[in-house]
């Protein structure tokens, strides 16, 4: 599947769209930009100008608490990552939206967004679904901050997302999960030892 492709695939999880609607009041507004390891998509200290599709890569979103650097969003393929209030209130972003890997975007401009809204009711109906779900998840990933214990919060994250304990860098994965180093390290070496038991009962 081509990559403009699998923006449309994304979409359509939302709202059925068609490619010639894509092609209409979508495709003449995306641009394509590409990021190598650790450059800064999104700078903080500015206002957020682009909805990001990650295409290829992997990007997180931080801030600065003293000298830490605090992750509250990793996302890869087929994900949208930006600050997204500093993009919607067109006010200045406290974060910063990062490379992990090189990273391919399809990115749609605020003003451009804004046209295509315009062009279209059943684009305006798009992309509140799109922000609204956004929301939902955001406010889930808090609910799961609070409710659940840092071992509860890594099993769940390992089980779902297994390759990006190999893709992300531990410190980037702790401060996501609001875990301690210390601890996170603790839990790694827990799972490789269910894992060697799971092996040698299976032989």
């Amino acid at each position: 599947m081509g990559s403009e492709n699998t923006f449309l695939a994304f979409l359509n999880k939302f709202l059925p769209i068609s490619q010639e609607e894509y092609a209409e009041y979508l495709e003449p507004y995306i641009i394509t930009r590409t990021f190598d390891k650790k450059e800064i998509i999104t700078q903080a200290g500015e206002v957020e100008n682009y909805f990001n599709f990650i295409n290829k890569g992997l990007a997180r979103k931080y801030f600065l608490k003293g000298a830490d650097e605090m992750n509250t969003q990793i996302s890869f393929e087929g994900h949208i990552i930006h600050a997204q209030e500093s993009f919607h209130s067109r006010t200045i972003s406290e974060y910063f939206v990062e490379a992990i890997e090189p990273t391919i975007l399809h990115s749609i401009s605020y003003d451009d967004l804004e046209k295509s809204y315009s062009s279209s009711g059943k684009m305006q109906h798009l992309g509140r679904l799109v922000v609204t779900t956004s929301m939902v998840l955001k406010d889930r990933w808090q609910n799961q901050m609070v409710m659940l214990t840092p071992r509860e919060r890594f099993l769940r994250f390992v089980t779902r997302h297994s390759d990006l304990m190999q893709r992300v860098p531990q410190k980037y994965l702790a401060s996501y999960l609001n875990i301690k180093p210390e601890t996170f390290s603790r839990f790694k070496h827990l799972i490789k030892d269910y894992s060697r038991l799971m092996a040698i009962q299976e032989n």
